[in-house]
């Protein structure tokens, strides 16, 4: 069962990042991985016309989706399709969604994640300030859906941040948890790591972060350091920068075993919070 995480440095010209893609999604299928993750934005970085794409993709005119679904198809292979900007079904003139969509090897759409949390944060970077609700709606459902390598749960990026929506995926049967990512070499050098390795270890799930690696329009630099992470914490396969495929296996009886020796799902425990009017010992 073996699992690929998928780091590209994606650029605003969509069919050379789709070709880029196709390289690397290759690669994965012939060294064996049955799922594969790709970043987000792995079609369109930096673009500003991001809704029109949107609504061609929802009309069945635009390059994405029919590439994606012949990619799957050709390879065998199920796709973390990273995010693509993607309104509600059925409603192509509504706001986009930042969409993370799984794709069956039959090239089937199996499950829709829309990102919850939207990056809206000022960063000491060349750019300072970024505001993804110009762009994007907030999704509002946990997505969870059964795989040939276990039980995915569907995050974008910025969702790292938020622990509650890891505990609700692993609540939900998850034993994967993909992340594509578009982090900031700031905020990235700063909590990347801490955060996929922290994912994991509360949820015992592999964590799949697939993040964007290198320099893109407008100068953006995004951190890299993609990674397949087991449910101990450990990472099994990293790549720092540029453009690359990482392997690495599931070990269901070991996630079993850790899980077991460790039972912390079983252990959660449920509180009041305390209420500040009240002196401590009058708390209960």
């Amino acid at each position: 069962m073996t699992l690929a995480v998928i780091q590209l440095v994606s650029q605003d010209d969509v069919l050379a990042n789709l070709a880029s893609a196709r390289q690397r999604l290759e690669q994965a299928a012939q060294a064996g991985a049955r799922l594969a993750v790709l970043p987000e934005n792995f079609a369109a970085m930096g673009r500003r016309d991001l809704a029109a794409l949107g609504r061609r993709e929802a009309l069945g005119e635009g390059p994405i989706l029919p590439w994606l679904q012949q990619t799957a198809r050709d390879l065998r292979l199920w796709i973390v399709a990273g995010t693509i900007p993607l309104p509600p079904d059925g409603q192509p003139e509504a706001k986009a969604h930042a969409c993370s969509l799984l794709i069956d090897e039959q090239g089937q759409r199996v499950a829709r994640y829309d990102k919850l949390h939207l990056f809206d944060v000022d960063v000491s970077d060349s750019r300072g300030r970024y505001r993804e609700s110009d762009d994007y709606a907030h999704g509002a459902r946990v997505v969870v859906a059964d795989t040939p390598v276990g039980r995915l749960g569907l995050t974008v990026c910025y969702d790292l941040r938020f622990p509650e929506l890891y505990g609700a995926l692993r609540e939900a049967g998850a034993e994967l948890i993909s992340a594509p990512s578009a982090f900031t070499a700031v905020t990235g050098a700063a909590h990347w790591q801490v955060l996929i390795r922290a994912r994991a270890i509360e949820t015992q799930c592999y964590v799949l972060a697939a993040d964007q690696g290198g320099t893109h329009p407008g100068g953006r630099e995004t951190h890299g350091h993609s990674a397949i992470v087991d449910p101990w914490g450990r990472i099994l396969a990293e790549q720092a920068s540029g453009e690359a495929v990482l392997l690495a296996p599931r070990d269901a009886a070991e996630q079993a075993a850790i899980r077991q020796r460790m039972p912390v799902a079983r252990h959660k425990r449920f509180f009041a919070a305390a209420d500040p009017r009240l002196p401590d010992s009058e708390q209960s």
